[in-house]
């Protein structure tokens, strides 16, 4: 049975993550509206909320150290949030500022956090050879520190998904892949992408064990991680979770989803994993008043943490090139010796 202490403690997670999309929805779409411009508002450019994944982040991250490695996919926040992330430095770099994650250069898509090895990426699928690098690393140091790989099922059929199962199962690393299905890659539903029944049936051609957990139910999360998890940690290598989530929202702010049925975004916002937690926290004795005390502090630590990020000073523009990355023929075009 999960403790109560850990069950608030991914309640806290998750009620943190909701109100966080939920705030930075607001945000984005500042000077958006009603003609939405992409380039207006605080948060300019594109913007992907997690807002329905909590239960897969506070239930995968409750089993993790600061030591662990976790690599997320274009849709962070709630994985950083359940990780450990420094939400001011998160949110600033959300919004651009110098003090950011990555003193504002990288945005929501590009947060990385080294304090608790955190790291995530736009790229589809790209977050699952670093995560096997860091396993690697982890058992060539014979430290008993594990990586996990967040992506969504319409990454699953991308190579380097396969190439990185491929390579966790040869060499038995420490690393445990989580496909967060939401029943959507972009605007393209499941079935019409891939003929499997789950993503976890994918695990088989590895010879990997493959877990579905079919309702985003927090506990369950947490107990289907915890067997991959101390698999991972105990030295027998990779697990495959396949956890279906649900999306609440566009894949992208300003996504009208014109291609997805009335029916089915009322079923999907009818399935709160939230709700779910709190009915089994009161059945473990916690009251209303602790709930929402929990919501009250969560809120503010958020409010707090845009407020401080929107006063934060944007990067010195004759910075725009340093601690980044230019090619030799760029360098060539641009004069410089490329390095």
């Amino acid at each position: 049975m999960v403790s109560a202490n850990i069950l608030r403690s991914m309640y806290d997670d998750m009620v943190t993550a909701r109100y966080y999309e939920e705030r930075l929805q607001e945000e984005y779409l500042e000077g958006k509206q009603p003609a939405f411009d992409i380039s207006a508002g605080p948060i300019p450019g594109e913007l992907h909320l997690a807002a329905g994944h909590e239960a897969s982040g506070a239930g995968v991250c409750a089993h993790l150290r600061d030591d662990d490695t976790v690599t997320a996919p274009h849709r962070p926040h709630h994985i950083a949030i359940a990780k450990g992330v420094d939400l001011k430095r998160m949110t600033a770099e959300i919004f651009g500022r110098a003090t950011g994650l990555s003193k504002g250069k990288g945005g929501h898509m590009h947060l990385f956090d080294p304090d608790v090895n955190f790291a995530c990426s736009g790229i589809i699928a790209e977050g699952c050879p670093p995560a096997v690098g860091a396993a690697m690393a982890a058992k060539k140091r014979n430290t008993d520190s594990v990586a996990v790989a967040f992506l969504g099922e319409g990454a699953v059929d991308q190579g380097g998904f396969f190439e990185s199962l491929n390579l966790a199962a040869v060499h038995d690393l420490p690393v445990v892949f989580v496909v967060e299905d939401n029943d959507w890659a972009i605007s393209m539903p499941i079935e019409r992408v891939t003929d499997v029944e789950n993503s976890a049936e994918r695990a088989g051609g590895f010879d990997l064990p493959g877990v579905r957990v079919d309702h985003d139910d927090a506990v369950a999360v947490y107990e289907a991680a915890e067997e991959a998890v101390m698999r991972a940690r105990d030295g027998n290598g990779p697990t495959l979770l396949d956890i279906q989530v649900h999306r609440r929202m566009g894949h992208f702010m300003g996504d009208a989803e014109a291609y997805r049925p009335d029916e089915d975004v009322a079923a999907h916002k009818a399935r709160d994993s939230i709700e779910r937690l709190a009915a089994t926290l009161r059945d473990h004795g916690v009251t209303d008043d602790d709930l929402a005390s929990i919501r009250e502090t969560t809120e503010e630590r958020v409010d707090d943490a845009i407020a401080w990020a929107k006063d934060q000073p944007e990067p010195d523009p004759s910075e725009a090139y340093e601690d980044v990355f230019t090619n030799s023929l760029s360098g060539a075009v641009e004069g410089g010796d490329g390095r």
